[in-house]
């Protein structure tokens, strides 16, 4: 059964395991709206619970947008929790703020929530991390119609000093003609999960992508790999007229580099926001949401697990990573 949550959409989420029951954070928002479009302004984080990925219990919000002023004045959007050395939970998530009600004009900034059991939630007003000029493209730039800083995947370095965020950001530059193909993996380090540095990025801009959203680092088949989505609309350069939906990249290790050049799809654009995670029995599989249906409406809701098979094997029922031909 599809998680979904009658009467709102569902699409972002993302996932924590406490080693009995997987905790799923979803972004969701009233149907109620009409347009779709409009749920983006409106998102808030969502909660539910499973002990098989499959079968789950929804216990509803757990974290709402703040006031105004605050980093996420307008909406709380996509992130990642993990849990620190103090034994406390932390929800990674990005903060948006609209500037106007009529335009997508917004500035996106991280923040975080701290828990003790994945259930109830605190706001930590210490951590606002934005994105640094002396490497991102920010809003007064006048290149993209948003600052660009949002859905930052946390995990640990290992070497076991400090911990990693990849966000998706944009790389900032000179205007030109490329202004759209500026799509890249954006990084931040910690030594203790509360004061971050911005660091350059992962991965380098003109590989084909506005925006690389969603960004997961993942080893499947022995090898390291960047999963990340990017619609059709967003496309840029040799990959106008492609389709969309989530990607693999080839990578050197879990932080990179990320060559985005040789980027391929995993699944088409009907499924979006990949995620991938280990099942019971140690199985990587891919949960995503379903960004459209057959009458070309959006769905909005999250599909069960899917098998991801790394033998080279031709596409059938289950979803494939492509084998990649040596050259």
């Amino acid at each position: 059964m599809a998680f979904s949550k009658d009467g709102h959409w569902v699409w972002d989420f993302w996932l924590a395991d406490d080693g009995e029951r997987y905790h799923l954070y979803y972004l969701h928002a009233p149907t109620s709206l009409g347009d779709p479009q409009l749920r983006h302004r409106n998102a808030r984080i969502g909660h539910a619970i499973s002990g098989d990925l499959v079968e789950w219990e929804d216990l509803g919000e757990v974290l709402s947008a703040g006031d105004a002023g605050d980093i996420d004045s307008s909406a709380t959007w996509t992130g990642s929790v993990v849990r620190g050395d103090d034994g406390l939970w932390r929800m990674f998530y990005t903060g948006s703020r609209f500037l106007s009600p009529s335009e997508i004009t917004n500035v996106e900034t991280i923040g975080v929530a701290v828990s003790d059991d994945l259930h109830t939630w605190r706001k930590d007003p210490r951590l606002q991390l934005q994105a640094d000029p002396a490497w991102y493209e920010i809003l007064p730039d006048g290149t993209w119609h948003e600052e660009a800083w949002r859905d930052p995947w946390v995990f640990r370095d290992s070497a076991g000093e400090g911990w990693h965020m990849l966000v998706t950001a944009r790389a900032r530059g000179a205007r030109s003609r490329r202004d759209t193909d500026r799509g890249v993996v954006g990084h931040a380090r910690s030594a203790d999960l509360l004061h971050w540095t911005v660091q350059p990025p992962l991965s380098s801009p003109g590989g084909g992508f506005a925006h690389l959203e969603v960004p997961q680092t993942v080893r499947l088949g022995g090898r390291d790999l960047l999963l990340f989505s990017c619609d059709a609309a967003h496309l840029t350069d040799d990959r106008v007229g492609a389709a969309g939906g989530v990607w693999l990249a080839d990578a050197e290790s879990a932080t990179g580099p990320f060559d985005l050049t040789g980027a391929y799809l995993l699944t088409p654009e009907s499924l979006y926001a990949g995620r991938i995670v280990e099942d019971r029995s140690g199985t990587p599989r891919l949960i995503a949401f379903e960004n459209g249906g057959t009458d070309g409406g959006f769905l909005g809701r999250i599909t069960d697990p899917l098998d991801i098979a790394t033998d080279g094997a031709e596409p059938r029922a289950v979803l494939y990573v492509q084998e990649r031909n040596p050259a």
